[in-house]
């Protein structure tokens, strides 16, 4: 194929595209036009070569002039390019303004931009919510239980939604206080007779700063009796005093055993000595037999002393009376 050919479908095809880029234009450049939103038409086409969809950008132009906002294109192709949720920035902004609530369109970017839905901020504001919190214990002075529901009506606060804590902090912090109201109070009757007083009590703490959120109001939904704390502590630690009164017993019946095996053990020692030393006297009286040193007719006297011993005792023992024997 000739080079002038291919030239000139090169030429035909580029002229096509240009023709469809600007008819497109046209068409929204005329739909702009007639909606009173003054865009130009090369800023159209540009928008195609600066990755921007131009049906987007005219949209949410025409969208906001018709609602008596006036905003910049740049500002809409640079939200856009930032990875924001345009639409969603315009309805926001279109909400606010109906609503009579002051909101920029730098600061309903920047609130979309840090991952809040700024268009529910704004309903938000308008139409509070209410957050139910999950059932909280809490111990009362008296040792009883109270599980407490309640509801908190919050309302968007605008000027915080960047950087504010979120929903979970406020529950956090509304279950602290009324843990801490319910432990403050005397007895768990006064929470059940004036449940309102935990809402008061929490409610002016002022819960709600550094949250993206205004507290409006804290309502005790249901109030409830769990068990009696303070029984089952009194209860747990008698147990308790038992169990080392018990070990101690036993520590010390151990070491009586002991001390009653060791004596065992010395007077069982003491008796196997004596009966060593009653064995050894026949051998000393051989001895002293076969020395001289002793002679037949003092063993005999000897053998008459033991024998009048024994029937002195014999004697002695008879004549004992009942209650002498008794007495022994």
């Amino acid at each position: 194929m000739p080079l002038n050919t291919i030239l000139t479908f090169v030429v035909l095809a580029i002229v096509l595209v240009i023709l469809f880029v600007i008819a497109s234009a046209i068409k929204l450049w005329i739909q702009a036009l007639v909606s009173g939103a003054h865009v130009g038409i090369l800023n159209i086409v540009f928008m195609r070569f600066r990755k921007v969809p131009p049906k987007l950008i005219i949209e949410s132009k025409i969208m906001a002039v018709k609602a008596g906002i006036d905003i910049d294109t740049d500002l809409l192709e640079s939200h856009y390019l930032a990875g924001g949720n345009l639409a969603r920035v315009v309805q926001a902004l279109i909400a606010a303004d109906k609503a009579n609530i002051d909101l920029e369109f730098n600061r309903a970017a920047a609130i979309d931009l840090a991952g809040r839905d700024v268009l529910e901020a704004v309903q938000m504001s308008v139409n509070p919510k209410v957050i139910e919190t999950p059932k909280i214990a809490a111990m009362a002075k008296d040792g009883i239980q109270l599980k407490a529901i309640s509801r908190v009506t919050v309302r968007a606060n605008i000027d915080r939604l960047v950087g504010g804590a979120g929903a979970d902090t406020i529950l956090a912090r509304v279950g602290e206080g009324i843990v801490s109201t319910i432990g403050s109070s005397e007895n768990h009757k006064q929470v059940l007779e004036n449940p309102d007083t935990i809402s008061k009590t929490v409610l002016a703490k002022g819960l709600d700063s550094g949250t993206a959120y205004e507290i409006l109001s804290i309502d005790i939904a249901d109030v409830d009796v769990g068990k009696n704390i303070g029984a089952d502590l009194e209860t747990d630690r008698a147990e308790a005093d038992k169990k080392i009164a018990q070990a101690k017993a036993e520590e010390r019946r151990a070491m009586a055993y002991a001390v009653e095996q060791e004596m065992t053990a010395r007077v069982q020692e003491m008796q196997a000595k004596v009966v060593e030393a009653e064995a050894q006297v026949p051998l000393a009286m051989a001895e002293a037999f076969r020395s001289g040193n002793l002679g037949i007719m003092d063993y005999y006297k000897m053998k008459n002393i033991m024998a009048d011993t024994d029937m002195r005792s014999s004697i002695a023992g008879d004549e004992k009376g009942p209650d002498d024997k008794e007495t022994t």
